[in-house]
């Protein structure tokens, strides 16, 4: 590694006591826990037979290029924060701050939204009855946040295995769900089959690239602890490349088992896979009841551990970027001197989990199925966004620091890479633009599109809910990068707050 990246790390990396405790099964299992995403396994099913097709047209024209270029990134540049100090090389600390909070942001909002939402879901119909804004459906979301948080806060020693669990526990469950699907099948016929529509459509298309790219996304994700990796340079693209392996198949195979066995009325963003579930197992006759309740309880953790793993790895992004002096105060980056995990940004974590969760329930007067669709999309719009800014990073990176060694590279050099980088990144465009103005682009090729239909609120409460959260989201950003400045600009300010480093 060039003498001139490492004076460049985020010097927060020298100061905390970070372990190296990940080897290559346990990026693997993160990546895996991280990526594979059972709240948008029925999200994705619900656009019929050719939601499989374009699954698989994705994963070939986006997941495979996009798993090339962050392995070759990821393997040059291993320092702690990952995404972050990739954005700060190639275009300043700035601008590295702001996509940080886009992506980093994206976990709580989905914790809070999406996943707490499902889980709800989940227990209230198959473990016990919660009911809808009782105080057990309360106590129960607040529990499952501020137990993922939690499970963030211990030590990454400690915390590997809760993420390796939960990637166990996912592709268990999925196996499981996928075997019981072809049994069924054999025994009833796989009608779904018959009038799926595999053919690609344009409207099928502009509906499910959002969501799919969304489901996609993540595999950097292990890179924001990669000071705590013990070789990730050799480590991190075999991992990659294995994880994306792995979640293609757990996503495009139990997709099909749904729409082959599973009443297309009955495949809804909330409850599709658990529902289909129910139908399945019931080739198991009188062990259907108790085999249906450990899967929705094992549903249920993984969707726990799966927030466990997005906090582990973007609250380091964050934190990485407070300790650099890049957002707020640097003392928010604080790694805890025994834990070795940044504890404060994991308790903001937490906090604007459970606000957001809490706006969340007002939202389409609790209707738990429009509330899950819109905080998705915002979840989808803020993460995608802020890959806008770090595809063109890998490029700069790749561009102007050739002099860095890079054990792992790109097929077809320079080329290669760059292709990779175009192609990914027009995706990315495409889903941005159809998570933030969905219906926009629909009606621009003559495709009839009923917003209230589709969503269940109107455009101007969406589009208040996702562009208000965006500019909030901005404007508290260049607040962050103004304090900080300000906060570098006092004469040992910095020297202190390194001082203060350790809580």
């Amino acid at each position: 590694m060039s003498s001139d990246l490492t004076s460049r790390r985020a010097p927060r990396a020298a100061a905390t006591p970070l372990q190296r405790s990940l080897k290559r099964f346990d990026i693997t299992a993160m990546a895996v826990a991280a990526v594979i995403s059972f709240d948008t396994l029925g999200q994705i099913a619900t656009g019929g037979g050719e939601a499989a097709t374009w699954t698989a047209v994705i994963a070939l024209f986006f997941l495979v290029p996009y798993a090339l270029l962050f392995a070759e990134t990821g393997a040059a540049f291993p320092q702690e924060g990952g995404p972050y100090v990739w954005v700060k090389l190639a275009f300043g600390r700035s601008a590295a701050a702001l996509t940080t909070l886009m992506y980093w942001v994206t976990n709580p909002i989905w914790l809070g939204g999406s996943l707490v939402f499902l889980a709800a879901e989940t227990w209230d119909g198959f473990v016990f009855h919660l009911g809808s804004g009782t105080v057990a459906d309360y106590t129960f979301k607040l529990l499952f946040v501020w137990v993922a948080i939690l499970t963030a806060v211990v030590s990454l020693r400690r915390g590997k295995w809760i993420t390796t669990a939960g990637a166990a526990m996912k592709v268990f469950t999925l196996g499981l769900f996928t075997l019981t699907a072809v049994l069924y099948g054999v025994q009833h016929g796989f009608q779904g089959l018959d009038d799926a529509g595999f053919a690609p459509t344009t409207a099928g298309f502009l509906a499910l690239v959002p969501i799919l790219l969304f489901a996609y996304v993540g595999f950097e994700a292990p890179n924001a602890a990669g000071e705590e990796m013990h070789d990730p340079q050799r480590d991190v693209p075999a991992a990659l490349g294995r994880s994306a392996t792995i979640a293609a198949c757990c996503y495009l195979l139990p997709v099909l088992a749904l729409l082959a066995v599973v009443p297309k009325e009955h495949l809804t963003g909330v409850g599709g896979f658990m529902e289909g579930a129910r139908l399945v197992f019931g080739v198991y006759g009188g062990a259907a009841a108790p085999v249906l309740k450990a899967t929705a309880v094992m549903f249920v953790l993984a969707l726990l551990t799966q927030g466990s793993a997005w906090m582990i790895v973007s609250d380091r992004m964050q934190a990485m970027a407070a300790a650099d002096g890049g957002f707020f105060r640097r003392a928010l980056g604080a790694f805890h001197p025994r834990l070795g995990t940044p504890v404060r940004t994991n308790l903001l974590s937490g906090a604007v989990a459970t606000v957001f969760m809490l706006a969340a329930m007002q939202l389409a007067d609790g209707d738990a199925a429009d509330v899950f669709a819109v905080v998705l999309t915002v979840a989808v719009t803020t993460l995608l966004l802020s890959y806008l800014v770090v595809v063109p990073a890998l490029v700069v990176l790749r561009v102007r620091r050739p002099d860095v060694p890079r054990p792992y590279r790109v097929p077809f050099g320079h080329r290669g890479f760059m292709g990779c980088a175009a192609l990914v990144y027009a995706w990315i465009l495409i889903g941005s633009w159809s998570a933030l103005f969905p219906g926009v682009l629909e009606q621009l090729v003559g495709i009839d599109y009923d917003f209230l239909d589709n969503w269940g609120v109107s455009r101007a409460a969406f589009e208040a809910f996702t562009l208000g959260t965006v500019a909030v989201l901005l404007i508290v950003g260049v607040i962050g990068v103004v304090v900080a400045r300000r906060e570098d600009a006092v004469p040992g300010t910095a020297d202190e707050a390194g001082s203060r480093g350790r809580m």
